[in-house]
């Protein structure tokens, strides 16, 4: 399909289009853009659309912190981004009829990428399975919380209500069918979003959390694109739950006396001939399965901070909840933090469980392969396999304060390799940054612990 044909059989199939939203992904996963009336849309496969490169590097706040002179010292150059082709759906939530299609920045000159974009990171980490003549094959699980829009009086998230009367917002009801009828509509209305926008949303699940849930993304050989896929699905729960006059949240830890809402990433590895590496009726299934393993041991620690952006990210580790509180391992088992599903032969794989949900999904996904193939080409061999409980003890090199994870990352020469010689250390400025402004303010907590 040429440049601009792939609009042209859109606007044929959509002729009440108004808007076409050029959308991409800052570091903290949330859509930015340029949203731009149907009549100057093809100008987006043509010369693309141009905004701060340094887009990827903004914080919550969508602060610019001039990290290795990225922003201000650099005199906050334009990238040209360009469509991603077959990315161009509709936006089913939309008031007024309009298109989204994703983009991405074409490098600067003499560079293959823009070393500080996250989705560019990834892309080169999946590239280096190719020198072992092996692919990803990758799965998103992602969880959150219907709330309200509002607040309470103290300034607190209000979990979502239904008009089913006599249920409490608060219950725990994991994997109740009451709850996901009493949730049908909405839930039904992401399922139908995803499909028109080609995001291969799975099964629904009813969570531990009163309003929260889980949809499950199926399993693909394209990480970059998984990963689009699991940001797509933010901007559709978010999206469907505004159009319902409701918000979803991804935060690790929305409710203190809650269960907490992770990324879960599925992986396995397939070979020339589509075999998975893994698969137990190979000689050397287990020991490679091993390897991979023992490399997500050896970097879960460095890369902590990836899974665990921000403060309220940590507070979802916590013992006996089902979250990692070390890096042990296991069959069956979700105490750990890398399960090995009950899946035999093709369908066998690892599950990360560490992340929270609220991490970008592009470092952490590459971080997962990252250390994979760190455990691979330095064959290494992993503990034990943990049985019952691994979840009760914390394990104290963990580094379990957003402080220490940042530390860690940038200490890392390990993921630098993968990622970039500059980025870790980048990566933790932004975040320090960000945690700063943060704490800067006052706190009501200090009025009551302090005066």
């Amino acid at each position: 399909m040429t440049h601009d044909s792939e609009l042209q059989a859109y606007l044929t199939a959509h002729p009440e289009t108004r808007f076409v939203d050029a959308i991409m992904f800052d570091l903290c996963g949330t859509a930015v853009g340029k949203r731009l009336p149907v009549r100057e849309a093809e100008k987006l496969w043509t010369s693309g659309v141009a905004f701060c490169a340094g887009i990827s590097t903004l914080d919550a706040l969508g602060t610019s912190w001039d990290v290795h002179g990225i922003g201000f010292s650099d005199g906050d150059p334009d990238a040209t981004s360009f469509p991603v082709p077959d990315t161009l759906v509709p936006v089913p939530w939309a008031d007024v009829p309009t298109a989204q299609v994703q983009i991405a920045p074409a490098p600067p000159p003499h560079e293959s990428h823009w070393w500080f974009d996250p989705r560019s990171i990834l892309r080169s980490v999946v590239e280096r399975y190719s020198g072992l003549g092996l692919r990803p094959v990758v799965a998103n699980e992602l969880e959150f919380y219907f709330i309200q829009t509002g607040r309470d009086e103290d300034g607190k998230l209000i979990p979502a209500q239904t008009d089913r009367p006599g249920r409490s917002a608060a219950a725990p009801r994991v994997l109740a069918f009451d709850k996901l009828d009493e949730w049908s509509k909405i839930l039904a209305e992401i399922d139908h979003a995803a499909q028109v926008q080609g995001v291969p949303a799975g099964a629904s699940t009813a969570e531990y959390g009163g309003t929260q849930f889980e949809v499950n993304l199926s399993h693909g050989d394209d990480p970059v694109l998984a990963c689009d896929q699991a940001l797509m699905l933010r901007r559709i729960v978010k999206g469907v739950a505004a159009k319902h006059g409701l918000d979803a949240t991804f935060m690790s830890k929305p409710f203190g006396e809650q269960s907490g809402s992770g990324l879960h990433v599925h992986a396995s590895l397939i070979d020339a001939q589509g075999q998975n590496i893994f698969d137990d009726s190979r000689t050397d299934g287990d020991l490679r399965m091993g390897q991979a393993i023992a490399g997500l041991q050896a970097t879960a620690y460095e890369a902590m901070a990836l899974f665990a952006p921000n403060l309220n990210a940590f507070r979802r580790f916590e013992p006996d909840q089902f979250v990692p509180v070390n890096n042990a391992w296991g069959y069956n088992n979700r105490s750990v933090a890398f399960r090995i599903p009950a899946a035999q032969g093709q369908a066998r794989r690892i599950e990360h469980r560490i992340a929270g949900a609220e991490a970008n999904p592009y470092l952490v996904m590459a971080a997962v392969l990252a250390g994979m193939h760190h455990g691979l080409t330095t064959q290494l061999s992993p503990s034990d396999a943990s049985t019952g409980n691994a979840g009760a003890e914390v394990d104290a090199d963990m580094p379990l304060r957003l402080w220490t994870a940042l530390d860690r990352l940038e200490g890392s020469s390990l993921l630098a390799n993968y990622l970039g010689a500059d980025y870790p250390s980048a990566y933790a400025a932004i975040k320090r940054a960000e945690f700063e402004a943060f704490i800067a303010e006052i706190l009501p907590r200090e009025y009551d612990w302090y005066v």
